[in-house]
């Protein structure tokens, strides 16, 4: 058995551009001051993370990790979500996802789409270079817009659109693959794959994938009312990321889990800060080091109420307070008697 690694901190939300949210050095020393030991590390910031760099040159790599190993800290995972998000985009949703991409290839899909394939190869390459094992990501999304069957649900529209994404992704789990790297897919209602059922049936369409993975977020379970402690017992082969972020539902008299439109904070399921929401936190991280969990434990602030350098400080703690240092004997090895066969067959009188 082993101990989970953290705390580790998502720096997509805190990325500013005054110091010291403007500079990867600067977010770094921010990081360690309050605990953390790792950033997961967006790869649509230039000025931060040049992916273009870092899928060319290992020493820019070494610079990176220097960089950070200054602070104590490593790189836990890249993240390409945005990336990831525009392999696949439903029409309904072309503009809305535009400014994902760079200006030039705006409003060009098909370019669109080439630009995004190519920077999560990218990534793939950069990771190897930094000697990570997992890659955080979204699918994307093709079927999301008839995710409620009315019209009544069409099998071979569901179907086309999972064949589809699934020749999309492909090439890109290939890449991935020949660099020893897992694509750890968020789970996350506006991607198609959003819970387990529709991993599985991606899993399938790209015939189960060694490096088609899950990084698992109890939030978006939770607000779908999926038990998510469970969700590690059926997944937990193909779990290899974590974002530790807390949520809340609260049922309403008016709303339910698809919000009413309504702002976050108005809703019944809300996102929060680690331990102001419900999310069972003590069970998910017993679960996860039942299990052997690989990788990090990575703070992904969202709330719809509490301050980012409050809920980031209050994180790293609760992390810590989280992680189970695995026992690496039984408890009760004190006891132990002869084992032989020939004591076992006395002892049921055989």
């Amino acid at each position: 058995m082993q101990t989970l690694k953290g705390p580790g901190l998502f720096i997509s939300q805190f990325i500013d551009s005054s110091a010291p949210f403007n500079s990867l050095d600067g977010l770094a020393a921010w990081a360690a001051m309050l605990g953390f030991k790792a950033l997961q590390i967006p790869c649509h910031h230039p000025h931060i993370f040049d992916l273009n760099k870092a899928a060319e040159s290992k020493a820019y790599c070494d610079e990176i990790s220097g960089k950070l190993a200054e602070h104590g800290l490593v790189i836990s995972e890249l993240s390409t979500h945005l990336e990831g998000q525009l392999v696949a985009v439903h029409p309904a949703y072309d503009l809305a996802f535009n400014d994902f991409a760079p200006e030039a290839l705006r409003h060009d899909a098909s370019a669109r789409q080439e630009w995004a394939v190519n920077a999560l190869k990218k990534a793939a390459k950069a990771s190897s270079h930094l000697g990570l094992s997992a890659h955080a990501t979204f699918s994307g999304a093709l079927a999301w817009p008839y995710f409620y069957p009315w019209p009544p649900r069409k099998e071979s529209l569901i179907k086309a659109a999972f064949d589809e994404l699934a020749a999309r992704w492909r090439p890109i789990l290939d890449e991935f693959d020949k660099y020893g790297v897992d694509v750890c897919y968020e789970l996350h209602p506006g991607e198609d794959l959003h819970d387990g059922v529709s991993f599985e049936r991606f899993l399938a369409a790209v015939d189960n994938h060694p490096r088609c993975n899950i990084l698992y977020d109890p939030s978006h379970l939770r607000l779908q009312h999926i038990d998510y402690v469970g969700f590690i017992d059926a997944y937990h082969q193909r779990i290899k990321a974590f974002h530790v972020k807390d949520a809340e539902f609260t049922t309403s008299n008016k709303s339910g889990v698809y919000g009413g439109y309504q702002a976050w904070i108005e809703r019944a399921g809300r996102f929060r800060s680690l331990g102001d929401g419900d999310i069972n936190f003590p069970a998910i991280f017993s679960k996860l080091a039942q299990y052997d969990y690989p990788g990090w434990a990575v703070l992904e602030w969202e709330c719809c109420l509490k301050e980012s350098e409050q809920g980031a400080r209050e994180g790293a703690q609760f992390i810590r307070n989280h992680i189970i240092p695995v026992a690496q004997r039984a408890f009760d090895d004190f006891a132990v008697t002869d084992d032989s066969d020939a004591t076992a067959r006395k002892m049921l009188g055989l």
